[in-house]
């Protein structure tokens, strides 16, 4: 498979950014791994690049164009963030005092190990200690449709993009019928976010044809290749 985009990619890497492994476990979804690069940590799963703590301004515009999207009357909206990462997201969720419930859902529970008592707590632990904050350990894709309840906002980043997901079961979310539930999970006029490595024009029409409204693509720069973008679409009141 060609790479569409790495996060974060910066310049050419010197032999004392070489990777050195810091944990590394074999789960039901298959290998996760968290690297050490220089000053920075990075996540590998099943071999496929997914995050560094380089940067992190795309994680960020992921919740700061859901919360922009909302009704500014609504109060104290519940937003899900799908995928803990290296916790950039839920660090500004948590940096938010408009947000009211604040659900991570994360399948790996190495991830959430790494937050709660290793080496990426320090960016985390603010927004583990906020009493809005809730982590659900299970499957994003299972969460979205069986979940009791509905959410203002869903942040979606478990994949690189919609055209090039981690595992082959995360397809499932956006397809038309994972589209449907992500519609039922959301409250009226409330805002469905997805993480791209790349623009998808295909994925912007899928938006669409589920029956989202005013669709639209924000894009942010990166060190090299093409940029970022955070999809977005408002489920219709």
């Amino acid at each position: 498979m060609t790479v569409p985009n790495v996060r974060h990619a910066g310049g050419p890497r010197t032999a004392a950014e070489e990777p050195v492994v810091v944990e590394r476990r074999d789960g039901p979804y298959g290998e996760v791994v968290l690297r050490r690069r220089g000053p920075h940590h990075e996540i590998i799963a099943n071999g496929c690049f997914l995050m560094d703590t380089a940067d992190g301004r795309s994680e960020r515009l992921l919740v700061d164009a859901a919360l922009a999207a909302l009704p500014p009357a609504r109060p104290a909206p519940a937003v899900l963030i799908g995928g803990l990462g290296v916790g950039f997201s839920l660090a500004r969720a948590a940096a938010q005092p408009r947000w009211g419930r604040i659900t991570v859902v994360e399948r790996e529970g190495a991830v959430i190990d790494w937050h709660r008592t290793g080496p990426l707590a320090a960016l985390s632990r603010d927004a583990l200690a906020d009493p809005r904050t809730e982590i659900v350990h299970a499957d994003l894709v299972e969460h979205v449709r069986t979940a009791g309840h509905r959410y203002d906002a869903l942040c979606l980043d478990i994949d690189n993009g919609p055209d090039w997901t981690v595992t082959d079961g995360n397809a499932g979310l956006y397809s038309p019928a994972g589209l449907a539930a992500c519609r039922a999970r959301l409250t009226p006029g409330g805002v469905l976010a997805v993480w791209s490595a790349q623009p998808s024009t295909a994925f912007e029409q899928a938006l669409r044809n589920a029956g989202f409204a005013g669709v639209m693509t924000e894009e942010i720069s990166v060190a090299r290749g093409v940029p970022d973008v955070v999809h977005l679409g408002i489920c219709a009141a």
